[in-house]
């Protein structure tokens, strides 16, 4: 995210990229300049910030303008939400989920 390394899991129930607080501090994320929301988790209603992340990247492919919410729950992962997956054709090929980049 945004040039910085993290750790994700596809999440194609999410509706954005979601990060931890934590995460988003340790990339230099400022979310706490942005308005916070309520949004609802599997764990309940939180509080979270809405952020615009300026590139997403994974192997190979960036997508850049990507919506994000930043939340103060820990979590041991970014979910990669339907905000970075959306741009993507998605195909289930036996095990493997193949994601190819619309244009």
């Amino acid at each position: 995210i945004n040039g910085r390394s993290v750790n994700f899991m596809v999440d194609t129930g999410a509706t954005v990229v979601a990060i931890s607080a934590a995460d988003a501090l340790r990339i230099g994320l400022a979310y706490d300049k942005s308005n916070p929301v309520r949004v609802n988790t599997a764990n309940g209603v939180a509080v979270a910030w809405r952020v615009r992340l300026d590139s997403v990247r994974v192997g190979d492919v960036e997508v850049s303008g990507v919506d994000a919410l930043v939340s103060e729950q820990p979590m041991p992962y970014v979910l990669l939400g339907n905000s970075f997956i959306g741009r993507f054709n998605m195909q289930r090929e036996g095990d493997q989920m193949v994601l190819t980049k619309r244009y």
